[in-house]
Parts: C-alpha cells; structure tokens; sequence
C-alpha cells in the first residue's frame, strides 16, 4: 500500500481509502476529460492497480534479499519520482513556488512516503509479506482511532466505531491472540502497523495544510516524491554501506517497486478518481490484502495459516465499516 504518495491519498502499498487525491474541478479540466476519454476502460485500470499494490510488498520482500531497507526505499523513491518528472515535464506542470508549500510537502512526505516505505522495507526482513499487506490494510483503522481523538474532521459514528473494534478483532485474528502470539515477530509486526499508522496521520497534516495551495495534484505529488528522496538520500548513507554488487532480480524488483507501485500508480489512482470519482477509486484498497497474501503464498511459498485469510477478512469488514458515511 503500500500506498500510496498524492497528498490527499494513500499511495501505498499502501492505498489508502481515507483520502483519495482531489482533482480540481475546474469547466476547462471538464471538458478535457469529456472530450479525451481514456483507451483503455477504468475497470481494467483499476485491475492493474490493484494488482501493482497487491504486488508490492512481495518486491519490497525480493529487494530486501540483496539490499538494505534504506536502499530498498531510496530506489523505490528515486525511481518513482523519476516516473512523475517524465510526465509533468510532459505536460508542462508548475512546481510550487511557496516556501510554506514546500515545508508542509517536506512533512508529508516523511509521513506518507519515506517513513513508512522504510518501515515495511524493514518490516519484511523479519515477516512475510502477506502479513505486511495485511497490516497495510489496517490504515483506516487508524485513521478512525484518530478521528476519535479529534485529529480529524471526520467525525465517528456508531457504524464507524463498530467498524475499529471488529478491525482490532481482526488483528487479533491474524496475530492468533489466543495463542499467546507464539512464534509471531514483534519488533516486525509493530513497525508494519506503525507504518500504516503513518498513512493516516500524514493524510490529516495533508488536508488541514495543503488544502487550497493551488498547485495541481500532480504537481504536489511529484514535489512530494522528490523531498522523500532527498531525505532517504540522507538519511541511507548513514545507515548503509555501498552495495557490494547490484544482484539482476532484486534490483529488478526495486525498479519496478517505484517505477510502477509508487510511480505508475499514482498516475492510475488520479486518472481514477477523475473519471468515476474517489468512492469507487479507492475500493481498490480492499483488494491489496488479498492479492499481496495470494502473491506471497503461490510465489513466494509462504505459510498460510486459516486465521491469516479469516482475520483478514475481519479487518476488511472493520475497515469499509469505518469508511462509510450517512446516506444524505
């Protein structure tokens, strides 16, 4: 989920159903959008984001073979960020030329990328990636716990909350509580959900921020990505020696890691919302676990125990509970 990187979405793997990126709905984007529709039809784009998040946590476990988690990231987000310049040089998209813009664009980008990209980076040198996709999808979980707390202008309802407690019931599943958590990692587990804890947090610094900046959501994210590369590029020399060869599947894997889950999918997820809005959009989120523990179990050859899928599932309900609104 890993998500997701536009300001108001999860990018992500983590992809994030909270905040989908907001496309300015102005007469002149109407009519491009009426008069250029997309070749390829939006279910088959939505497939293939789902199948690029869900993906992306088995790459981040194939670049962890060869490479540390600082470089896993640092790839993830230079490649990335190289991805978004080729297409705002495109169409000639404007950075932001506020000082206050690019500050606040410095915090969310530790928040929604460079933090919790490095988090499950690490995370997987001592879990599966299917529990780190599943941990992924408890985002909205936190980010009702933080509504709770008035950290959010999202306000809870008796759905809402019903929706936290059957998630935390979930996790408990997947976890095995009644087993007394045997043979389960610790320190792994806690920085996978500390990491889609981060999703969340950086949403809400997004909207109270960035709200009306002006600049386009490509032109935000873009900007995003390139700060996140600049703080893992100072942040992985310090923490890292130089590779000592560049392995062809791992390197593969973290190439395609940014390129297409951090890159091309924003791309996907913005072209999205344009076209059938952020509701539908980020129902992808809810494929991501599903598709990462598929991945993890047939190519990767991970163990799957029946509380994995079922607290799985558990958590999902909990999640889409905690997303829905009043009807009005």
């Amino acid at each position: 989920m890993s998500a997701p990187t536009a300001p108001r979405t999860a990018t992500e793997p983590s992809a994030s159903p909270a905040a989908p990126p907001e496309v300015p709905a102005t007469a002149s984007a109407s009519a491009t959008g009426a008069a250029r529709r997309p070749a390829l039809d939006w279910r088959l784009r939505f497939a293939a984001l789902s199948l690029i998040w869900g993906f992306s946590f088995l790459l981040i476990k194939v670049g962890t073979d060869a490479y540390a988690p600082f470089q896993v990231t640092l790839g993830r987000l230079l490649s990335g960020t190289a991805v978004l310049a080729v297409v705002m040089v495109v169409k000639r998209e404007r950075l932001p030329r506020s000082a206050r813009t690019w500050g606040h664009l410095a915090v969310a980008a530790f928040f929604l990328n460079a933090l919790p990209f490095s988090l499950f980076a690490y995370a997987e040198l001592s879990i599966p990636s299917t529990l780190a996709g599943i941990c992924n999808a408890t985002s909205p979980l936190w980010g009702m716990a933080l509504s709770l707390v008035a950290l959010s202008e999202d306000r809870p309802t008796r759905r809402r909350v019903a929706g936290l407690g059957l998630g935390f019931l979930g996790v408990l599943t997947v976890l095995g509580a009644w087993q007394g958590f045997s043979g389960l990692d610790f320190s792994g587990t806690a920085m996978a959900l500390l990491a889609s804890l981060s999703y969340p947090v950086g949403w809400i610094y997004v909207r109270r921020t960035l709200a009306g900046s002006g600049a386009s959501t490509l032109a935000l994210t873009g900007s995003q990505l390139f700060l996140g590369t600049v703080q893992l590029a100072v942040v992985t020399p310090l923490f890292t020696t130089v590779p000592g060869g560049f392995p062809v599947l791992p390197t593969l894997a973290v190439v395609a890691l940014g390129a297409l889950g951090t890159g091309l999918a924003v791309l996907l997820q913005y072209g999205l919302v344009n076209e059938v809005g952020p509701t539908t959009a980020q129902m992808v989120t809810y494929f991501i676990p599903v598709i990462a523990t598929a991945a993890g179990v047939a190519v990767l050859g991970e163990r799957l125990s029946w509380n994995t899928p079922v607290g799985a599932l558990i958590v999902l309900a909990g999640a889409a509970l905690t997303q829905s609104r009043r009807r009005t």
